[in-house]
């Protein structure tokens, strides 16, 4: 491990390590249900795939407080060395997430894969400065609908738009700073909990997200539903049209540099 990721994982109290025993996967289920509250036919991923991944040189891992498990990560090997990461849970507020990210980046550097991708809610604005902020990942894809009809906790009820994100593994290939976003028009905004979408032009734009989109599922549906056709609209037809993801402000917006 490199000194970032111990550094990273002593912080959060935890230790991480790959997984290789049939109750270890057992347990990495256990945790995901726990996070996701998935209906039983939708589980994020099965013990039977985690067995099958970690045999054949996948990634599987788990993040440990003392022998309880806090956190785990499961990711498959993809075309142009590549890591996918298919799915991660930990505690929050901790920075068990982070801790085990930067372990997977070091499993990469070690296996000389050159990226990480992995798929996220635009609309989840802690997610989003996470990936981007946090770690300098940027997205390239979004994608509509990915998953299709999700039925768990978070997502239940939403069509499961994604940004495909992509971590270059070289700890020196991190996302540029963008400075003086207040001056940028905002293409789309927030006025109280509605999206609004404006029209301005510019090289760079802003693209607005929702306070709490989980909340707004739950308190506002319509008004959740109206941010994920706004942002579908503006940010996949940026991003469809040339459109490259910069940065993420402080306010929750993307920084969108306009083809």
């Amino acid at each position: 491990m490199t000194r970032q990721s111990e550094e990273a994982a002593a912080k959060a109290g935890v230790v991480v390590r790959e997984l290789r025993e049939i109750d270890e996967f057992r347990e990495v289920y256990r945790l995901f249900d726990q996070i996701w509250h998935p209906d039983p036919h939708n589980a994020p991923i099965s013990v039977e795939l985690m067995i099958g991944f970690a045999h054949t040189g996948n990634y599987v891992a788990g993040a440990f407080e003392a022998s309880t498990l806090v956190g785990a990560s499961v990711g498959f090997r993809a075309e142009g060395g590549a890591l996918h990461s298919h799915v991660t849970g930990a505690v929050m507020g901790r920075g068990v997430g982070y801790a085990l990210k930067l372990h997977q980046r070091d499993w990469c550097q070690e296996r000389g894969l050159e990226r990480i991708t992995w798929t996220f809610d635009p609309l989840v604005r802690r997610n989003a400065r996470f990936n981007l902020v946090k770690l300098g990942a940027m997205p390239e894809e979004y994608l509509e609908d990915f998953y299709g009809a999700m039925a768990d906790a978070i997502n239940e009820g939403d069509v499961s738009d994604r940004l495909l994100a992509v971590w270059q593994v070289a700890p020196e290939d991190r996302g540029q700073e963008v400075s003086h976003v207040e001056a940028l028009p905002a293409l789309l905004a927030s006025e109280g909990e509605r999206p609004v979408i404006r029209g301005v032009q510019g090289d760079r734009v802003l693209v607005g997200t929702p306070r709490d989109i989980e909340a707004l599922r739950r308190t506002d549906p319509a008004a959740a539903k109206e941010w994920r056709t706004a942002v579908r609209t503006v940010l996949g037809g940026l991003l469809g049209g040339g459109g490259r993801v910069i940065g993420f402000t402080d306010r929750g917006e993307y920084v969108v540099e306009v083809d």
